[in-house]
């Protein structure tokens, strides 16, 4: 895997570049459609491809390791085979549906004891084992195992925190040298970077995982709570820190202005439920703002839902399909928002190259915002 760094905006630290894997080359900035037991929430592969047009989606180790669990997975040949996806996938370590489980779990040196959401049962994540659950999904990119911290975390908390991930990035590199991937193609480990909203711990995070020198870097622990203004800060410091030549993945965000604020810091790479899980619901993401779809307002509105995304469909049948229950309806709103999410990145890419990034992004960031 190698990045191609494009462009770097004039006006900010934007960046346009190319991501090369084994399964293809992703153009950042990019999203990544959240397909966390391998599957996107009501969408199909065909629409992905050809819809979406997604590059790269991502998959969850926890959840693949609950169901349908590596047996199955090794026997179908990777997760690209089992679930008919040829582009790249990103599966995150498990760290994060780890911290989601407090109350079920048990961190120690070893590694986290939890229990299964699903039947209770008990189990045990390494940085070994989790390599070699990922080894056996066969994704593309792969993150280390991390321990996430709340927000908020008291300072103490959040130290002992950080160095405890950072023991286990060891213990992941040193596990992903001495094993093999088991397809044929290469896979890439990226380290998370923690320390909570202390800026001294992030500092010393991010100074931490560059000398690592592994092929892309990921931030964690935002997106956790924390205001969106603390957020950006520390997007901005470790974004300084870690190297310009290797892909930057901000995990778990966002809304359609926080990726274009922290494209503008810097960051290549995003993942969010936010597009299919909002979508569900009845919330719409436009270019001129947020739309609740079940509102009344809609109900005689005949015009298209959406011109450039959904252009046969009118709000008001939209809004029919949500309020009597079909299906339809929340699989046309996810179709949308992911469409329109990667639409964004798009453009934010093609404003980067022409160096006009910083006054379209200033004015789209006031529109997305709007409640319609």
């Amino acid at each position: 895997m190698h990045f191609d760094l494009k462009h770097t905006e004039q006006h900010s630290k934007a960046r346009a570049a190319e991501l090369h894997t084994d399964h293809g080359v992703i153009e950042t900035p990019i999203f990544m459609p959240v397909g966390t037991v391998g599957t996107v929430k009501a969408i199909n592969q065909k629409q992905l491809n050809d819809e979406i047009k997604a590059q790269i989606i991502l998959g969850n180790t926890y959840h693949l390791y609950m169901r349908p669990g590596m047996k199955i997975i090794n026997e179908a040949g990777g997760l690209h085979q089992f679930m008919n996806w040829q582009k790249p996938i990103l599966t995150d370590s498990g760290g994060y549906q780890v911290y989601s489980l407090a109350a079920k779990r048990k961190l120690t040196e070893e590694g986290a004891k939890f229990q299964s959401h699903i039947d209770g049962s008990r189990h045990l994540f390494t940085p070994e084992n989790v390599i070699d659950i990922q080894r056996t999904i066969g994704a593309d990119i792969i993150m280390a195992f991390d321990e996430c911290p709340p927000y908020p975390s008291t300072y103490q908390y959040a130290e002992k925190s950080m160095h405890l991930t950072h023991r286990w990035l060891d213990r992941c590199i040193q596990r992903m040298n001495e094993t093999t991937g088991l397809y044929g193609y290469e896979q890439a480990l990226f380290p998370i970077l923690q320390g909570s909203t202390y800026k001294d711990l992030r500092q010393q995070s991010a100074e931490f995982i560059a000398k690592k020198d592994c092929l892309g870097n990921a931030i964690g622990g935002l997106s956790v709570g924390e205001p969106h203004e603390m957020m950006y800060e520390t997007t901005d410091l470790v974004c300084n820190i870690l190297p310009k030549d290797k892909p930057r993945y901000l995990m778990g965000v966002g809304t359609p202005e926080n990726i274009l604020e922290c494209i503008a810091l810097g960051v290549d790479m995003f993942d969010c439920v936010m597009p299919t899980r909002n979508g569900r619901n009845g919330t719409i993401f436009t270019k001129d703002g947020i739309i609740n779809i079940k509102n009344k307002k809609w109900e005689n509105d005949f015009s298209p839902f959406d011109e450039l995304h959904l252009p046969d469909y009118s709000k008001a049948y939209l809004r029919h399909l949500f309020m009597a229950g079909e299906m339809l309806g929340p699989q046309l709103a996810s179709l949308h928002n992911l469409s329109f999410y990667l639409w964004l990145v798009k453009e934010a890419r093609q404003h980067i190259l022409n160096d006009t990034f910083t006054t379209w992004k200033n004015s789209m960031v006031q529109k997305l915002k709007q409640k319609l």
